[in-house]
């Protein structure tokens, strides 16, 4: 131990305690000093632009969304939002950002679903979603679409099924890359209904549907954004939907859920998340805000056009979904075989 020039006398001893009472004095006042301060932020929030952080390239649906809402956001507040696109790293650079920020509710992201809950599974990060960051609301959610290759001879998910049990490992599915909502929500379907099925990992979405239009891939689960248009030009067989419920964009088709497999409710959804800290008045100002935007119909209709349903929840809500999630995914990358690329 370094000398700190006290002799070990029982009265310094007594001195001691009284420089580390002081010590202790004076973080606990500038711990109050802190929380006051961020009470008195919260009170006048906001006061300056807030930055909207996007994990993903401009162009891209998370983009479209957080540009749909931010100048908007803008208005109810009476402060701009600001877009950042921090794309990489399969998103966990934009959401570190977060994670590490000042908890003032200048810095929120506006990411897809994996992000906090299947890239927990897959990445060694440098922080953790569920104690660095704080919930605000989901914002949006769309369902996927198993879809065929026209010359699979199955016309409704029963006969598909049944298909792929009877050739067990005949059938290719393609994804946009391993690791991505589409290739878990194709091992889940796997896992829950008793196929199997060999993958075939693409750069991305597109080249992933060019293989099955091309028939060098048999199946994949597609955005309806994507692939209801080739569905409804004779190129792509759609067989069901993912969620819950039927889907807004393609109520004809039944979901897998009620074609014999109940529960089974996969989707991608979209959330804003802040800082862990931030004070709850600066959150539920953010989720109000959110919410009133949300409601307003340009905005509803400008979300059905990129096959978004709007999907709010509560702070409490989010994180509940959250926990959940990353739960099921675990399992599910577990008992794949998931590895990160």
């Amino acid at each position: 131990m370094a000398d700190s020039g006290i002799e070990a006398k029982p009265g310094n001893r007594m001195i001691s305690r009284h420089i580390l009472s002081g010590r202790v004095g004076a973080c606990l006042t500038v711990c109050a000093w802190a929380v006051l301060a961020l009470a008195s932020h919260a009170a006048e929030y906001p006061t300056r632009p807030t930055r909207l952080l996007v994990p993903t390239s401009p162009g891209g649906g998370t983009d479209a969304l957080a540009r749909i809402l931010a100048p908007r956001l803008g208005q109810v507040l009476g402060h701009q939002w600001v877009v950042d696109n921090r794309a990489g790293a399969g998103g966990n650079i934009a959401v570190e950002l977060v994670a590490k920020a000042v908890p003032d509710g200048y810095t929120v992201i506006v990411g897809l679903n994996h992000v906090t809950t299947v890239n927990p599974n897959l990445y060694k990060l440098s922080y953790d979603v569920q104690r660095d960051l704080q919930p605000v609301t989901s914002l949006a959610g769309a369902q996927y679409l198993l879809v065929l290759n026209p010359g699979v001879p199955a016309g409704t998910l029963k006969e598909f099924i049944a298909l792929a049990k009877q050739k067990p490992g005949s059938l290719n599915y393609a994804s946009a890359g391993i690791g991505t909502p589409v290739h878990l929500a194709a091992e889940l379907f796997k896992k829950r209904v008793g196929v199997d099925m060999v993958h075939i990992a693409y750069k991305g979405g597109g080249p992933a549907a060019a293989a099955v239009l091309a028939g060098e891939a048999q199946v994949i689960f597609g955005s309806v954004a994507s692939t209801m248009p080739l569905v409804r030009a004779g190129r792509l067989k759609a067989l069901a939907t993912t969620g819950i419920r039927r889907s807004k964009v393609a109520p004809e088709l039944p979901t897998v859920a009620e074609s014999g497999y109940p529960g089974f409710d996969v989707r991608s959804w979209y959330a804003m998340l802040a800082t862990a800290g931030t004070p709850m008045a600066i959150v539920n100002r953010i989720h109000d805000a959110v919410v009133k935007v949300v409601g307003l119909p340009e905005v509803e209709e400008a979300m059905s056009r990129q096959g978004l349903e709007p999907e709010l929840s509560t702070p409490q809500e989010l994180a509940a979904r959250i926990r959940k999630e990353t739960a099921m995914w675990a399992e599910v990358i577990k008992t794949a075989g998931i590895k990160a690329e």
